[in-house]
């Protein structure tokens, strides 16, 4: 397993513990030269995943109101901490998945852009949101997804990513926001 660099200052290390306990790494993956983290034997165990969701329940009890997944892995660990919470849950999907009257923000990828949306009615105005996914990479996914947020009238409290790239860059897109990354790589 690659070492991990740090995690944020904020997150409990014994949830830093527990992913890395359960991350597996797959070198060429998808492609050549590429090496994927992969959640899923973390997801399998019920045990572990229990943990993971009671451990950002404690982190998070009192300050949030809803919890925003982000399409797709975000759906995943966000439904449990809402449930959990007795939190509001809003999916945030890529652009063309939602039906109904949606708001949208493009942004840049490497090769061209790519659009997030939401229903606004799905987001009560003025609620706290803690917006959670699986990694932060670029940043461009979180980063979109905060001003769809903010502009259909609610605050973000907070970020948290099970996994963060640090050499993507993706935190310096966030700046002036909490960012609570449970491993860094």
């Amino acid at each position: 397993m690659t070492a991990p660099v740090a995690h944020s200052d904020s997150v409990p290390e014994s949830l830093t513990r527990l992913v890395l306990s359960h991350l597996r790494e797959i070198p060429d993956f998808p492609e050549p030269g590429v090496l994927f983290r992969d959640i899923t034997p973390l997801l399998a165990d019920g045990q572990a995943f229990a943990g993971l969701v009671e451990g950002l329940a404690d982190h998070y009890r009192g300050r949030i109101d809803a919890i925003a997944g982000l399409e797709s892995r975000g759906f995943i660990l966000a439904a449990p901490l809402a449930v959990r919470l007795g939190a509001g849950m809003i999916t945030v999907r890529k652009g063309g998945k939602l039906p109904g009257p949606v708001i949208g923000v493009d942004y840049a990828l490497e090769y061209g852009t790519a659009r997030m949306e939401l229903r606004p009615e799905t987001v009560t105005k003025g609620a706290r949101v803690l917006v959670i996914d699986d990694v932060l990479a670029t940043g461009g996914t979180a980063a979109a997804s905060t001003s769809l947020i903010e502009q259909a009238g609610a605050s973000v409290e907070a970020i948290c990513m099970l996994l963060e790239l640090s050499d993507l860059g993706g935190r310096g897109r966030l700046q002036g926001r909490e960012v609570d990354s449970i491993v860094i790589f």
